[in-house]
């Protein structure tokens, strides 16, 4: 079996998992692993690695996992994909989803290549079970609640702000969908907390939500990865009133993240040219094995 190359393009929370998750995978290889510092100050566990600054420093991989601020995701995959490397990510903020698939179609169709986007837990693993439960009750409502844990997008939103020199963002669910953000920063000296705030709260991550900002000696002796999500929908099956299904977990978020991330790259290798959310994509492609196998397993 011809294994899968991939890269891990940035080594932060989730691209330590994303390299976990690869060497836990059998039909996966690491091509490399992509540092803004190369392989200065290299940890340790990325000795047996070839480590770079750059993705065309080294022998051309399948596809590249994004494990960068979300922000950045599309400005990395657009560089990417003219190379003839698929890319995977788990960009996050749902309102601009879909011109963000729209602009990089136009980038993978061109290229030839495919790009995943929103490969994460919600958007992504959760979106599946959004669509499934739709399917299963047409009419009705659903409801997202996610939480209590801290939120990756969210935090790294926050430390993106002008004199925040640490951060943490924790959701908290209110019921509904509705939701709580509480986060709390650490102030550089010569900025005013006052100012750091109303920044926060105007950010495209947090102006939709309650968001109630707190100054702190020490975000490290609040942070836990903990994370976790419960979604219900109540509807109708044909004509038939009063389905009620739910779906809860409890996770590592940055670990449910880089697995998925995984799984995302691999489906790719299985998709035609273009750029895809992962509702879009037949959730047998995301699983390893031979396919006759996993219908019987899983049918």
């Amino acid at each position: 079996m011809e294994k899968i190359k991939a890269a891990v393009v940035g080594y932060g929370n989730i691209g330590r998992y994303v390299l976990e998750a690869l060497l836990e995978a059998p039909d996966f290889e690491v091509a490399g692993i992509v540092r803004r510092n190369g392989d200065a100050n290299c940890p340790s566990e990325l000795k047996e690695f070839k480590v770079v600054r750059n993705i065309s420093q080294l022998p051309k991989p399948d596809v590249a996992i994004l494990a960068v601020p979300s922000r950045k995701t599309e400005e990395y995959a657009a560089q990417i994909l003219p190379l003839g490397i698929n890319t995977v990510d788990s960009f996050d903020i749902h309102t601009l989803i879909p011109e963000t698939r729209k602009r990089l179609m136009k980038v993978a169709r061109d290229s030839g290549r495919v790009a995943v986007i929103s490969a994460g837990w919600d958007p992504g693993s959760d979106s599946i079970v959004r669509a499934l439960m739709q399917a299963m009750a047409p009419k009705g409502l659903s409801y997202t609640n996610f939480g209590p844990g801290m939120s990756m997008g969210h935090t790294v939103a926050v430390k993106a702000v002008p004199g925040v020199r640490e951060a943490l963002s924790m959701t908290i669910p209110l019921g509904t969908g509705i939701h709580r953000r509480m986060v709390y920063v650490e102030v550089l000296d010569g900025y005013r907390f006052e100012d750091i705030s109303a920044a926060i709260k105007a950010d495209p991550y947090f102006v939709n939500d309650e968001t109630h900002v707190m100054q702190v000696d020490s975000v490290d002796s609040l942070k836990d990865m903990g994370h976790g999500v419960n979604m219900t929908r109540k509807g109708v099956s044909g004509r038939t009133q009063n389905q009620l299904f739910e779906f809860d977990m409890k996770i590592n978020n940055p670990a449910l993240t880089g697995q998925l991330l995984v799984a995302a790259a691999r489906a790719s290798m299985l998709q035609e040219p273009g750029c895809y959310t992962m509702i879009e994509i037949p959730v047998i492609d995301y699983l390893y094995g031979e396919r006759e196998d996993l219908v019987r397993q899983l049918v």
